[in-house]
């Protein structure tokens, strides 16, 4: 029966598409009952349904996002969550793992019986997202033929990845010693805690009477370990050896990368970046997670008008699309879900970063090198004599950055790239204080993306938050919804840190109207701009951020903490 009603939802959902007519149910139920196939690849293969056509509609009817699996890159999904037997039974693939939860993506979004499965088996919470039969299909088949190499991370140990590559030389570790062989150990497991526990950052800090190495989880610094002072020089120098670098200039910063590899098709990604200190050189690695640059569009947490707004704005064929935030507030990953959305046979896609975090298949990647003469400038002089289509730049940090960008996104080139304000009304003003003329701010602008990452609130230890009327209307929460609001608050259980797990982006989406573009016209400040967003209904990021509060997504301490009240 609970089969039959499952069936019933998915097509009257379709039903009101007028994708099947509903005096055909019956006839339906009752042959699917003889079929062996998942209802959906019923559908299509023998009432002739288009696949894409019925995930659209399921994802607007039942609430789940889509994602597109065409061109997903298998080997970034989570190891140690592919059950061939769970995936076959239950038509449901493991996609991303965000801390302690699983997506998982499904065509079927009835099927709560595999996420429950799926949730008792891999010990994480699970959530569902809609994807078309077809590429389900080809992507399931794709990962069961690799399934023989797959490598738990969980399942490995320090003595373990002390035996595998970190693509280093022995010649290069000159200094090697027998008394270096617990340096390697210890560090190859901070290396691989930090993986573990989805830290984005590891900071290795000497002090004249202590050594600390603190993570950076969900955005917050917490400490770790505390080796003994004496072992920082040699931890220092190990790191180094790793990362390539001349172990003995001590004097001035240098920058690295190593690449762990966990296995033949497993690999993580490390920035690494020294600093001089009085009592030695401060270390920072920063874990470069590919799969992030893959969630798509949906799991970023835009609210349905945001994503509107961009999704419009990528589609444009010229264009300048500008993303703004602090260090550490997901810009990249923005930038980068809309290169992957773009990133078709059909364009020439060129990047120039410093420095490329994550590489990505098809599209031409340049790394800024200073020192070599290769600035961002002569990048993209360089990009707009190769054909380009669409470019990206890392951050326009000066004004020939500027106006070279503008110029591309005015000569028919949609233009994508990062600055480093507070607000989408102060990247305006920025670029104006730049010296960049008015009428080429107003003219080239599309979009402007401001943002920031708050800490989501553990599903399993939330509890209400109780505040008067009084003290939500001084919050900032919408005077007419203030009786419905309820609002949830940190507590910590073993789940999670600090009663937090994860995190999801906040967003302010302004669009360039004519309104806007003739304040800037007339040499407007950012106040005028800000209030006349306001006047258009686009929400600023504290709006923003006090949404996701009212979802039960944060809390509202996070939102203080991540935005001004």
């Amino acid at each position: 029966m609970k089969g039959s009603h499952q069936q019933s939802s998915v097509l009257s959902a379709l039903a009101k598409q007028n994708l099947i007519p509903p005096e055909l149910f019956d006839e339906i139920s009752d042959d699917f009952k003889n079929k062996n196939v998942p209802f959906i690849r019923y559908l299509i293969d023998d009432r002739s349904l288009d696949g894409i056509k019925i995930a659209k509609v399921l994802s607007k009817s039942f609430g789940y996002p889509q994602i597109q699996l065409n061109n997903f890159d298998t080997s970034l999904m989570p190891e140690g969550v592919r059950n061939e037997k769970l995936i076959l039974k239950h038509n449901a693939l493991p996609l991303y793992l965000r801390g302690k939860v699983l997506f998982v993506a499904m065509s079927d979004p009835t099927n709560l019986n595999a996420l429950e499965e799926i949730q008792f088996n891999t010990g994480y919470s699970t959530e569902l997202i809609l994807c078309d039969e077809k590429s389900l299909q080809s992507c399931i088949e794709k990962v069961l033929e690799d399934e023989s190499s797959a490598l738990d991370i969980s399942d490995i140990d320090s003595d373990e990845l002390a035996g595998i590559d970190v693509e280093e030389t022995k010649k290069d570790d000159n200094n090697g010693t027998d008394e270096d062989a617990p340096i390697v150990v210890f560090i190859n497991k901070i290396l691989l805690d930090a993986i573990k526990k989805g830290a984005s950052d590891l900071h290795f800090e000497p002090y004249e009477k202590s050594f600390r190495i603190r993570f950076r989880i969900d955005g917050i610094l917490a400490e770790i370990a505390r080796p003994p002072v004496s072992l920082a020089a040699r931890m220092a120098a190990r790191l180094k050896v790793m990362s390539k670098l001349d172990i003995a200039e001590r004097r001035v910063p240098q920058d690295g990368r190593i690449k762990l590899a966990l296995s033949q098709k497993k690999s993580i990604d490390f920035r690494v970046s020294t600093l001089p200190t009085m009592w030695g050189e401060k270390i920072v690695m920063r874990i470069l997670d590919s799969s992030s640059a893959m969630l798509g569009i949906d799991m970023l947490g835009y609210e349905p008008e945001q994503k509107q707004i961009y999704m419009d704005a990528l589609e444009q064929p010229q264009g300048m699309i500008l993303v703004t935030g602090p260090t550490g507030s997901g810009k990249t990953v923005s930038l980068y879900t809309g290169l992957n959305i773009l990133n078709t046979q059909e364009r020439n896609i060129s990047t120039a970063e410093d420095p490329v975090e994550i590489n990505l298949e098809g599209i031409n990647q340049v790394q800024i090198n200073n020192r070599a003469g290769l600035t961002f400038p002569g990048a993209l002089r360089s990009f707009l004599r190769q054909d380009p289509d669409i470019v990206m730049v890392g951050e326009i940090r000066d004004l020939e950055t500027a106006e070279i960008s503008i110029k591309a996104a005015q000569t028919g080139h949609l233009v994508l790239s990062t600055l480093h304000t507070n607000s989408a009304a102060e990247t305006l003003t920025r670029l104006l204080n730049m010296g960049v003329p008015s009428y080429n701010v107003a003219s080239s602008v599309s979009i402007i993306i401001a943002q920031r990452l708050a800490r989501r609130l553990c599903p399993q230890c939330k509890e209400e938050e109780v505040l008067s009327e009084t003290q939500l209307a001084e919050q900032g929460f919408p005077a007419d919804k203030l009786a419905e609001i309820t609002l949830y608050k940190a507590v910590g259980c073993t789940h999670c840190t600090g009663g937090y797990k994860g995190r999801v982006g906040i967003y302010e989406v302004i669009k360039i109207s004519p309104q806007i573009a003739s304040i800037i016209m007339e040499g407007g400040n950012s106040l005028d701009i800000a209030t006349q967003c306001q006047k258009e209904g686009y929400n600023n990021l504290r709006q923003s951020g006090l949404q996701k509060a009212m979802n039960g997504m944060t809390s509202l301490a996070e939102i203080n903490r991540v935005t001004s009240s």
